[in-house]
């Protein structure tokens, strides 16, 4: 069965997966996120769905990017010099958290999400983190299976609660 025509296309699929993957790397590079990519990474953000909350500014990104050095990344088109991707990752002291992982539409089901998900992951590790966390808005089905493929638990005994602390100064418009 070795030259069967089903052999055949396995393999076929199996090189256009590699060749793929070996363009994939070519194309794109994964590096840490200055507050200089904000406008960008704000696009990717938006045009991906992601809520934009007060968060999210830049002076609050450029704080979360000074207290994790190296965790919140970037992924750029190198031809096309475009951020495509990002994410930011957190380490309280305790856990890693992942904030906001984003690729493009355009380039999405390409195994990019995945790619930045690997690198911040082996930065973890790197920091020797037990563990890492993430939140997903409730019904968001193509979120929760994309994070299960990459081994992610559903923790649906958990409740998530917050507070805020500042509220958004609606004088300036901000």
């Amino acid at each position: 069965m070795r030259d069967s025509p089903l052999s055949n296309f396995i393999e076929v699929l199996a090189l256009k997966k590699l060749v793929s993957m070996t363009r994939n790397e070519d194309l794109f590079t994964i590096r840490e996120m200055t507050i200089e990519d904000y406008n960008s990474v704000l696009r990717v953000w938006k045009e991906a769905g992601i809520d934009i909350g007060l968060s999210d500014t830049k002076p609050e990104i450029k704080r979360m990017i000074d207290h994790n050095p190296g965790l919140c990344l970037v992924m750029e088109d190198k031809e096309a010099g475009e951020i495509i991707g990002a994410v930011l990752g957190g380490f309280d002291g305790r856990r890693g958290w992942v904030h906001h992982l984003a690729v493009l539409p355009k380039h999405q089901r390409k195994g990019l999400g995945k790619k930045i998900m690997d690198e911040l992951e082996k930065r973890f590790k790197a920091m020797n983190v037990v563990k890492i966390k993430l939140e997903v808005v409730q019904g968001n089905q193509g979120v929760i299976d994309f994070y299960e493929k990459l081994g992610w638990d559903l923790r649906d005994e958990l409740i998530t609660m917050s507070k805020t602390l500042r509220k958004q100064n609606r004088a300036k418009g901000a």
